[in-house]
This record gives structure tokens, C-alpha cells and sequence, in this order.
């Protein structure tokens, strides 16, 4: 108990706080290019002259992208270290970015965008993930779960940039430039992130991995406090003994359950349905009988209820613990859910019922999936496997997301809203009962003790 309480006594917060803000800023990027395409599309498409299909592809061409970066992260990331790929991943973004705004035919566009995404599917994984290996036990959830306050702040910063922009000059000047500058925009948060991250350390875990445990030493002394630190090497060393790290080690009893429990909650995070409400939250609102502007308000509350909510989940994690933050949220969404289905079905949908049950759903989303699954998805396995077993369950979530971002479209004029909500619903009711009889709470232990928890269910 002592030595827990020296440690706490001992940890540098300041330092590690700053550097997790550095690395976080990668979800930054991610909010802000997921969501401007949502101002852009008006423009483009009368600009390219688009079908139904291109606007689809306008719109889920980034996902591609992140799904191939994401499938890479782990190799690359455990070849040439954590520092190293998100620096490349910066520079993917800015080219991507920058090829979005200027190009004079729509595939150009689309490559620019897959090629954004490859940056995008590369950050989404290893800044969690490098948040996770550099931080204190006892604040890992809060530090890791800032990645996901910077995208929820990404996707509400744009809502505005894009609204400025479009205000700036008339429809056509809108049709020819509002779009171009809408994309060019994201330069400056993608400049911003690439320098700083030259001054952030690299992982001491991957260090240790790589056999450079006195490099690690300095970093996790300035964490940690001397004692502490050298302590923490030692651990880190002997999470390493004798594994080799290939993916055929995930297949194995224990670590199996790992990746279960991985991939499932990165897929039950998209398919309880929180892009299709964010992605297309305006077409909602006007199904339920709001106008254009009283569309386009509400979806700005949708993003500020986000945005509070993930700022108190930052507050919750590391106190009330993950587990229990994914059975309050889960268990509320599908509550949600299954009423925006039952107005929808009887016809209730004017006044606040819609309105306020897709605000409680975002709010419950932004306190547990959203930035849980994230954080446990960057602490759950094991030190030698971590950088391609994140990769396989972060690739996993881009899919779903792809997925749902295709089919809900189609769902909604097919079986209708009512239905289409309600197959969310039974979903976050299922996110509910796999959280509460496979999920463990990880909450206060060190990356190496978690490891033990599936090492004991191995034996």
C-alpha cells in the first residue's frame, strides 16, 4: 500500500499529460476529417455532377483508406517504433489533405481522400495505443480517453468551420471554392501535430522490446521517479521472456479470449448505430418533422452533447472503471434506441420525444463506447503482441464502420426508421450482456498485471 501511495507521490502528471495531449491530437485529426466531408458533399456534388453511389464514395473513400492504415499500424509500428509511424502518419494526412482541395476531378479527390485515410487508420490506432504504453496505471484511462475527447472536439470544431466557410460567398463561389477550403483547413491541425510530435519520447515498452532497455530508463525515470522506473523495466522485461510476438499467439487459449474481447467491442461500438446517427443526424431530424435549419441546429447539439459528455467520461474512467461505464452506457442506448423505433413505428415523431432520446443516446454513447472501447482496446493484450493485436481490432471497427455508413442509407428507406433503429437497439442490448459476462475490469492495473489476467486463464 505504501509503495502504491510513493508511486502516485512520484509520478510526473505534468509531463505525461503533455505529451498524451501531443499524441491525442492524432484523434484531432481524425474528428476533423471524418465530419468536414459533411459540409463539402452540397458543393461537390453539383461541382463534379454526382450520383447517388459517388456521393457514398465521396463520403466512405476515407474509411477505405483508414482501413488499410489501420490493418498496417502493427507491423509497421512494431518494426520502426511508435514515434517514427505517427510522424509518417502526420505527413500522410497533410498530402491528403492538401490533394483533397485542389484537385480538378473527382478521382483525384477520392485517391487524396484514400490517401488521408491511410494517415487517419494509422492514428486512430497507434495514438491510443502509444497513450496507453507511456502512462501511469492509475490515470491510463483518462490519458488514453483524451484521443477520443480530440475527435468528438474535431467532428464540433468542423460543424463551425464549415458554416463560416459557406457563409463566406455566394452558391457558386460555394460550388467552385467553399469545399476546396473546407478540406485545406485541416493543414493546420495536421502541421501542428507533426511538429510537436518531434518532441515527444518513443515508447520505453517498445524500446524495451527491441532490446534497448537504458534508452527506456531515462523516459520512464521522468514518468516514474528513479526507483519506480527501474522497477518498471524490470517488469516490462520479464512481460517479454520467451515470446516471440506473431500472430499465431493470439490464437491461444487466454490471449484468444483477448482478442474476442478486443474485436467484439471495436464492432459493437459502430454497429449500435453512433455514425449513422452522427453521419447522417440531419436526415434523421427532417424524417421526425424538423425543417433544414432546425435540422442543422439540432445536429450541433448532437456534437455539443458529444463533446460534454466525453469531457466527463475523461473525469469517470479512471474512478468508476471501464466495465461499469459500458453497462450504464450500453444499457441506456438501447433504452434510447428501441423509443426512437417505437415513435417512429406509432408515429410519435413531432415534439421532443426524437430529440431528446437521440441527445440521451449520445450522451450515454460519449460516457462508455466511445471512449472506452478505445481504451481497452490499447491496454487489453499483452506487451509482446500489443502493436498487431490493436491493429487487427482497430481495422475491425473501420469495417463495421464502413459497413454501417453504407447499409444504413439503404436500411432507412427499405425496412424504415422504426426497424432500422430497433436492429441498433437489440445490438446495444447484446453490447450490454457480452460486457457483463466477458468484459474485465481493467481499471488501476499496470499494462503488465492485465497481461496476467489472461496469462492465469492460459494456465
Amino acid at each position: 500500500m505504501d509503495k502504491q501511495h510513493g508511486e502516485h507521490n512520484q509520478i510526473n502528471m505534468k509531463y505525461v499529460t503533455l505529451v498524451s495531449i501531443v499524441a491525442a491530437l492524432g484523434g484531432l485529426l481524425f474528428g476533423f476529417d471524418t465530419a468536414v466531408v459533411s459540409g463539402a458533399i452540397g458543393f461537390m456534388k453539383e461541382k463534379f455532377g454526382l450520383n447517388e453511389f459517388q456521393v457514398g464514395w465521396a463520403v466512405s473513400s476515407l474509411i477505405v483508406g483508414c482501413i488499410l492504415g489501420a490493418a498496417l499500424t502493427g507491423i509497421i509500428a512494431d518494426k520502426f517504433g511508435r514515434k517514427k509511424v505517427l510522424i509518417a502518419a502526420a505527413l500522410l494526412f497533410i498530402i491528403g489533405t492538401l490533394g483533397s482541395a485542389i484537385p480538378s476531378t473527382f478521382s483525384g479527390y477520392i485517391i487524396a481522400r484514400m490517401i488521408g485515410g491511410l494517415g487517419i487508420g494509422i492514428t486512430s490506432t497507434l495514438c491510443p495505443l502509444y497513450n496507453a504504453e507511456i502512462a501511469p496505471a492509475k490515470y491510463r484511462g483518462r490519458l488514453v480517453a483524451l484521443n477520443q475527447l480530440a475527435v468528438v472536439t474535431g467532428i464540433f470544431v468542423v460543424y463551425f468551420v464549415n458554416m463560416g466557410i459557406a457563409g463566406m460567398g455566394d452558391h457558386a463561389w460555394g460550388v467552385d471554392n467553399a469545399w476546396r477550403w473546407m478540406f485545406g483547413v485541416g493543414v493546420i491541425p495536421g502541421v501542428l501535430f507533426l511538429v510537436l510530435l518531434f518532441f515527444v519520447p518513443e515508447s520505453p515498452r517498445w524500446l524495451i522490446t527491441q532490446g534497448r532497455p537504458a534508452d527506456s530508463l531515462p523516459i520512464l525515470v521522468k514518468i516514474h521517479g528513479e526507483e519506480l522506473a527501474r522497477q518498471e523495466v524490470l517488469d516490462i522485461k520479464e512481460s517479454f521472456k520467451e515470446k516471440q510476438g506473431s500472430l499465431r499467439d493470439l490464437f491461444k487459449p487466454g490471449l484468444r479470449l483477448a482478442l474476442i474481447v478486443g474485436v467484439m467491442l471495436a464492432v459493437l461500438q459502430q454497429v449500435t448505430g453512433i455514425n449513422a446517427v452522427m453521419y447522417y443526424a440531419p436526415e434523421i431530424f427532417k424524417q421526425a418533422g424538423a425543417g433544414t435549419n432546425g435540422a442543422l441546429v439540432q445536429t450541433i447539439m448532437v456534437g455539443f452533447i458529444n463533446f460534454i459528455f466525453t469531457i466527463l467520461a475523461l473525469w469517470l474512467i479512471d474512478r468508476v472503471g471501464r466495465k461499469a461505464l459500458l453497462l450504464i452506457g450500453s444499457s441506456l442506448m438501447a433504452v434510447c434506441l428501441l423509443v426512437i423505433g417505437f415513435a417512429f413505428q406509432t408515429g410519435h415523431t413531432s415534439g421532443l420525444l426524437i430529440l431528446i432520446s437521440i441527445l440521451v443516446y449520445v450522451a450515454a454513447f460519449a460516457i462508455s463506447l466511445g471512449p472506452v472501447v478505445w481504451v481497452i482496446m490499447s491496454e487489453i493484450f499483452p506487451n509482446h503482441i500489443r502493436g498487431k493485436a490493436t491493429a487487427i481490432a482497430s481495422m475491425m471497427l473501420w469495417l463495421a464502420d464502413y459497413v454501417v455508413s453504407q447499409s444504413f442509407p439503404p436500411l432507412l428507406s427499405s425496412a424504415g426508421p422504426a426497424i432500422t433503429f430497433w436492429i441498433f437497439g437489440v445490438l446495444a442490448l447484446f453490447t450490454f450482456l457480452f460486457t457483463w459476462r466477458v468484459v474485465p475490469e481493467t481499471k488501476g492495473k499496470s499494462l503488465e498485471q492485465i497481461e496476467e489476467i489472461w496469462s492465469a486463464k492460459q494456465a
